[in-house]
């Protein structure tokens, strides 16, 4: 089969992804194989190649948002040949720990996961462990559906960490693939959504959307916010989230990766209880959740195919921010 490798991590422009030829995996015990329909395209799998994240698997093959049909089942599985699943970033947790038995398997110490400690899909085929695929609703074809398996999700789960009240007014921080969903979903729950980014087209897209304000990152806020979620990797926001925060405000931060965040003054930035939470990772209870939420609700996601071939060229493009919402390949 044809698949895509990272030998070594180095900055995208190096051409750290690598074709390459591998035998069509066998599935063991509690295990799928997949064949790829389409892949998303995250800004995790550019952690992934260029070393932010730290190598787990050499050679891995990235790719964390799949659509695929089961072609085989190992020993033990519930899904079967035929079987259209969603593969994401999560792939098995030890079920057994504190976290496991409290609800958090998200926390899971000896958590593994799609892309990094096991291969993605980034290839024709990945094999995928049953009890963390997702079956996806029949409404959501599968360009659609890929973006919302990493992107959505992980949105979602910011969302709700970030706390938004009822009617209250959410800053959003970078518009990507991840925001333009949680977007839409804070907006149909009423709230009062402000976006900042560096990028005029995705402010446009912000609006379109329905976003009663967008401005660049640093731009004074029209108002004080209740809630804020930074989607962006630049730790630099933060500072510039929680000025624009009002009283017991939350800003969430939804990145698996940051850079560096500056000081903080105490009174300017948290004083009257306003509070900055990280997000790792979902549950799969986060992902059953915003699939039937997405597809109830008509989510729009914003995609831009692309052949495997050109996985290269994607992740190239997700870097340079040359789209709007999420890049899919397509085998």
């Amino acid at each position: 089969m044809r698949a895509w490798v990272v030998d070594e991590p180095s900055p995208i422009a190096s051409g750290p992804l690598r074709r390459a030829d591998r035998d069509v995996p066998a599935p063991g015990p509690g295990e799928l194989l997949v064949r790829v329909l389409a892949c998303g395209v995250c800004r995790t799998d550019l952690h992934v190649a260029e070393g932010d994240l730290p190598v787990h698997l050499p050679g891995v093959t990235p790719g964390h948002e799949i659509v695929g049909e089961v072609v085989a089942a190992g020993p033990g599985c519930l899904r079967g040949a035929g079987d259209r699943v969603g593969v994401a970033w999560l792939r098995g947790t030890c079920g057994a720990c504190r976290f496991c038995r409290r609800g958090a398997e998200n926390l899971c110490p000896a958590s593994v996961y799609t892309g990094w400690d096991a291969h993605g899909g980034y290839a024709e085929y990945t094999l995928a462990v049953d009890a963390y695929t997702y079956a996806l609703p029949p409404e959501l074809d599968d360009v659609r559906a890929a973006p919302l398996l990493c992107a959505g999700i992980i949105g979602y789960r910011a969302l709700r960490r970030a706390e938004v009240p009822p009617g209250g007014r959410l800053g959003i921080w970078g518009f990507g693939g991840s925001a333009h969903l949680a977007a839409q979903i804070a907006l149909a729950e009423g709230a009062d959504v402000h976006v900042y980014t560096r990028s005029p087209a995705a402010r446009e897209l912000a609006r379109e959307l329905g976003a009663s304000w967008a401005g660049d990152s640093f731009d004074p806020a029209p108002a004080p916010l209740d809630a804020a979620i930074i989607f962006a990797p630049a730790g630099e926001l933060v500072p510039a989230a929680l000025e624009r925060l009002d009283r017991g405000g939350t800003c969430a931060v939804a990145g698996i990766h940051l850079s560096d965040v500056p000081s903080l003054d105490y009174q300017r930035h948290l004083f009257q209880e306003r509070q900055v939470r990280s997000v790792t990772a979902n549950t799969r209870a986060d992902g059953e959740e915003f699939l039937t939420l997405a597809a109830r609700l008509d989510v729009a996601v914003t995609t831009h195919t692309y052949a495997l071939d050109d996985a290269d060229r994607a992740l190239a493009d997700l870097a340079a921010d040359r789209f709007t919402g999420a890049a899919v390949l397509v085998p």
